[in-house]
């Protein structure tokens, strides 16, 4: 099979490599047909590795060169253990993390931040690839009518819900989300559905304002010619927002996030960001505001496609580009020389 494999910084490379071997208890095999290019793949392009471990993963035992990409969609080729519902030549979406099963938080259930989880694409060969092997526990059939490209991208919206629900977000709040991006996007959707009242957004690149206001949020403001606090200040009058998402992970836009919320509000921290952020003890205490962490999702892709499948959710804006596997070392490079140009990219290797 082919696979596009991670081998360095800007140094991925299109390479033959033999099938996945067949799954153990804990695994399926997918036959992929669309995968998304995130965010943390394409750091890992640029300046990795940063979640790509340089020796064998602790969990996994994988370990460079692999194969990036964990936002999939495909079809069964083989199922490690029996799955109620699921059978070989399904349509599926996998939750790609993996998980040791055992630790005092997978018993509980919150797998997402299981000590030695990792994820496909990053902990193990990934999905730009003709097959894959992910976690059987992550696999969620497809309804017939939500189609392979909308599946593809369940993964990216689900981190957007879980920050929503992460922050509480209730209808009738108003809600700035930092960042513009395809997770700031993918908050703004999980956010409309929350019943946001006023949904606001600060995001430098105008092409990306002017889909968000196409998506019908409030207002998208450019931080560099607007004072966004202040702005939000008046038009909640004088309160501020209930909840602040920053979906950058850049330091100075968390501690700007929590002078920004309101008395009472809540600060969601979804961005992958690395540095100390600095503020004012005083801010979180004598306001009570609440600042959160939130990673990936937890059980939240099978959320996203019933949204998908019920017609609450519509995947389509956020899907701006659609090439084939053998393209994928080119589309990194664009994408790394212009990130204003796509929200989200998907690659196939079954052809154009």
């Amino acid at each position: 099979m082919k696979a596009l494999r991670w081998h360095g910084p800007r140094d991925l490379r299109l390479e033959e490599l033999p099938d996945p071997r067949e799954p153990q208890p804990h695994e399926a095999v997918i036959d992929v047909t669309w995968c998304g290019v995130c965010g943390t793949d394409l750091h890992e392009y640029l300046e990795g590795p940063h979640m790509i471990r340089n020796g064998p993963h602790p969990l996994t035992g994988a370990s460079p060169p692999l194969a990036l990409g964990h936002e999939l969609s495909g079809t069964v080729r083989a199922l490690g253990a029996e799955v109620p519902g699921i059978t070989v030549g399904d349509r599926v979406t996998a939750d790609p993390v993996w998980r040791c099963g055992v630790c005092y938080w997978c018993v509980r259930g919150e797998y997402h931040i299981c000590p030695r989880s990792g994820s496909v694409g990053l902990a193990s060969p990934g999905a730009f690839a003709d097959r894959v092997t992910v976690p059987i526990a992550g696999l969620t059939r497809l309804p017939d009518n939500v189609d392979d490209e909308s599946a593809a991208v369940a993964e990216p919206l689900a981190v957007g819900l879980h920050a929503v629900t992460r922050g509480g977000v209730r209808p009738g709040d108003n809600v700035l989300v930092v960042g513009g991006g395809p997770i700031g996007f993918a908050v703004v959707l999980a956010a409309k559905l929350a019943g946001a009242a006023g949904l606001h957004v600060s995001e430098p690149l105008k092409e990306r304002r002017d889909r968000l206001l196409e998506l019908g949020v409030t207002e998208a403001y450019d931080p560099r010619e607007t004072d966004v606090r202040r702005e939000l200040f008046l038009k909640t009058g004088r309160i501020g927002p209930d909840v602040v998402i920053d979906a950058t992970g850049v330091p100075a836009l968390a501690a700007q996030a929590v002078a920004t919320v309101r008395r009472g509000g809540r600060v969601v921290l979804a961005g992958v960001g690395h540095g100390k952020v600095e503020f004012d003890m005083g801010q979180l205490v004598f306001y009570e505001r609440a600042v959160l962490g939130t990673l990936g999702y937890h059980h939240d892709i099978p959320r996203v496609i019933d949204l998908m499948s019920t017609g609450r959710l519509d995947a389509a804006p956020l899907i701006t580009g659609r090439f084939a596997l053998a393209e994928g070392a080119g589309v990194f490079a664009d994408l790394a020389a212009d990130r204003a140009r796509h929200l989200k990219v998907l690659l196939t290797p079954k052809g154009l």
